[in-house]
């Protein structure tokens, strides 16, 4: 602070001595070469031009970088920002997208390039479009492929850029954005992530945000084409939450069209693999069609991302295959030979001649054998391989996974024991609609809607519903019927109409709704008003109001009787399904199913282990706590014998105190399972299910269903 009042001040001027004659001033920077600091004279520098000499202000602290801004009547805009449409891209490099890509078409490019036909009819021209869809589905890309494919001024904008701290700031920057679209007219323009500045009035926290959505319904509003000389101006929003929007854009002459990007389904996803990989070099015939089955769930942003890890593991690989003898080793670097003797070091140790190298260091050693470019002889060798993608897809989580979607559950019909009528019908309900939907339509008949599992705890239900969607390689959304209930008023209906709205934006899916009882139960007197709206948004959601097409409902619960009746009735869980005890034949095949993996002892008879009255009433999950305490038994109890024998070989304490054992004495630990194990077992794991509750199982089973 001092050293600047000292600057100011009249006395700091007068202080500052005058530059001497034929002095360089310090703010002159010249580009003549430095003199050479060796001691050969150099040649004398000739005499600088002034066009070699350069001023520059000298930098001060906080200087920013200079940015040139041009002036215009829609505000200032910076140089070297673009408003022209992207080049590379075009609808020609989309995928699996044809619908979608057919309305944009014809709410959009033809708007744009043929107004003349709206002017003729007398036809409202459209001002906008809403596109939503989970992230990753390709709404920016598709909004910069149109831009590409109809050449026209190209406004991009990502909302959130919008928002400013100063008050008026943000609804000034709406202004200028849409003046210049005006001008710039015919155009297009792309508010990416809208949702950001349009939340809905009534539950917006800050003032600010409901002055910004007033702005852009008036700017919306001043697009017609009346008001702008006939030129069009369109508007594409996207965003991934449609339903956080103020209601006053989506009516019409805003956002009046909404088209809805979902999960691609099989026959897309091999689409937009086909499109991806065509610039890949790929080893011979390539099955696309069993990448596309083993990527449920995937987006056009998850494949992009599978087909760069695919190139990784391809080039991982190629390193891999390298052998130390087949590269050419680096030629060491040896300093030049000196006069003065040097005195053996007595740590140098003499270097291997052979080394397994970790893969850096083949990488390493491939750099150094070939430091120029490779040529196109030895670039034709390399190619990217089907296993190299099947390697590639484990590493890739899908976007819809952190959407609120579970991945494909690994359990199969082998990993489950008996249950086969139970197969047979959930294949026909709801397997057989999703991997051949044209079926029923042949048939004449409805898909089926809904099958509510019910029975026993531990029968498998979960498990039933859990290969179901693995068979049908559908999306899979797993839901406990208490996680959505929530204490603030309209939050559980709004998470139950979440739920089924993800659901239809990426069929073919199943919502498996477990613990249903929790969610839906019988609406009467007692029932608190929260329960019942929960109730009623759920039986709406069933009824279809909204595209319940490729939309499948699994529920599960041990109470069937406390549901609401409503949601029984045909049309919604039209199919109750008992899963009950298994009979002694079925357990027989479920506790080899689960012992499958399991070392056990030659004499293990499992029949003669079930046979004990206790396991009477073992249901599917009670012989799993059987096999797993038996398994723990027989590992205590190896444990235990190999303590024992290394007690047993201790010979004699050493001079530290220690104990000493023979080598060898811990040995290798050896886990086999005996019937005594089973024995002990049995005795600890109690039934789930009493005499008493299975007499009122059997009661329900003559009133909801025929046991499957």
């Amino acid at each position: 602070m001092k050293a600047a009042q000292d600057e100011g001040s009249p006395r700091g001027r007068e202080s500052t001595p005058p530059p001497r004659e034929n002095q360089t001033p310090l703010d002159t920077v010249t580009l003549a070469p430095p003199a050479p600091s060796t001691g050969v004279t150099a040649d004398p520098v000739p005499p600088l031009s002034p066009a070699k000499v350069v001023k520059r202000r000298p930098k001060e602290r906080g200087d920013e970088p200079r940015v040139k801004r041009v002036k215009s009547s829609s505000g200032t805009a910076t140089a070297a920002e673009s408003r022209e449409p992207p080049k590379n891209v075009t609808l020609a490099d989309l995928g699996g997208i044809d619908e979608v890509v057919d309305a944009l078409l014809e709410f959009v490019v033809l708007p744009l390039s043929k107004p003349e036909i709206y002017e003729s009819l007398g036809v409202p021209f459209p001002r906008g479009v809403l596109l939503h869809g989970p992230p990753g589905c390709g709404k920016t890309y598709l909004a910069n492929a149109l831009a590409g494919e109809l050449g026209m001024p190209f406004l991009s904008v990502s909302a959130p850029s919008i928002v400013s701290g100063m008050s008026g700031e943000s609804e000034k920057k709406v202004r200028e954005l849409f003046e210049e679209a005006r001008e710039k007219a015919p155009c297009l323009v792309f508010l990416d992530e809208i949702d950001a500045i349009t939340p809905k009035r009534e539950s917006a926290q800050r003032e600010m945000e409901r002055r910004i959505v007033a702005q852009l319904l008036t700017c919306m509003d001043d697009l017609a084409p009346a008001k702008n000389d006939g030129k069009p101006v369109m508007v594409i929003g996207a965003t991934n939450r449609p339903d956080s929007l103020d209601p006053a854009l989506r009516r019409a002459g805003r956002f009046e069209k909404e088209i809805c990007l979902t999960v691609p389904d099989e026959e897309a996803r091999e689409k937009i693999l086909k499109v991806m990989c065509g610039k890949l070099r790929l080893e011979g015939d390539f099955d696309f069609k069993r990448l596309a089955k083993n990527t449920p769930g995937f987006v056009g942003a998850d494949l992009g991302a599978l087909t760069a890890e695919a190139g990784r593991v391809a080039i991982h690989r190629i390193f891999e295959s390298l052998k130390p003898e087949h590269m050419e080793p680096p030629t060491p670097h040896t300093d030049p030979p000196t006069n003065e003797p040097t005195e053996p070091s007595s740590s140098a140790t003499p270097a291997p001649t052979t080394i397994a190298l970790p893969k850096s260091s083949l990488i390493q050693n491939f750099l150094t054998a070939f430091p120029t470019r490779l040529t196109p002889s030895q670039l034709s060798t390399l190619h990217i391989t089907m296993p190299d993608f099947l390697a590639a897809i484990p590493k890739i989580q899908p976007s819809s996974k952190r959407e609120g979607f579970s991945t494909v559950p690994d359990v199969t019909w082998s990993s489950i024991g008996a249950l086969h009528s139970i197969r047979e019908d959930l294949r026909m309900s709801i397997v057989l609609p999703i991997t051949d939907p044209g079926l029923f339509t042949r048939a004449g008949l409805s898909k089926p809607i809904g099958v509510l599992l019910w029975g026993p705890p531990g029968c498998g239900k979960t498990l039933l519903a859990k290969a179901v969607a693995n068979e049908s390689n559908a999306n899979f959304i797993s839901v406990k019927g208490p996680e959505l209930l929530n204490k603030y008023v309209g939050e559980s209906e709004r998470a139950v109409r979440q739920v089924f709205s993800r659901a239809r934006a990426s069929k073919p899916c199943i919502i498996f709704f477990d613990e249903l009882d929790a969610l839906v139960p019988r609406r009467d007197d007692s029932l608190s008003e929260a329960s019942a709206r929960v109730v009623n948004t759920l039986l709406t959601e069933l009824d279809g109001l909204e595209d319940r097409n490729g939309v499948f409902v699994i529920a599960a619960t041990n109470r069937p009787d406390v549901i609401d009746p409503a949601m029984l009735r045909p049309g919604r869980l039209d199919k109750p399904i008992l899963v009950d005890l298994p009979t002694f034949e079925e357990k027989v095949e479920i506790f080899r199913t689960l012992t499958r993996k399991t070392p056990m002892a030659p004499d293990v008879d499992l029949e003669e282990v079930l046979r004990d009255k206790r396991t009477e009433r073992y249901s599917g999950a009670d012989l799993s706590a059987l096999v797993r305490e038996a398994t723990t038994e027989a590992l205590r109890t190896a444990l235990k014998a190999r303590t024992d024998r290394m007690m047993q070989r201790i010979t004699e304490v050493g001079e530290d105190g220690n104990l000493k054992m023979d080598a060898g004495a811990e040995g290798e630990l050896t886990v086999v399972v005996g019937m005594d194990d089973f024995r002990k077992g049995v005795g600890r794991v109690k039934e789930s299910v009493n005499e008493k509750q299975r007499m009122v199982y059997t009661r329900l089973a003559t009133t909801f269903a025929v046991k499957g």
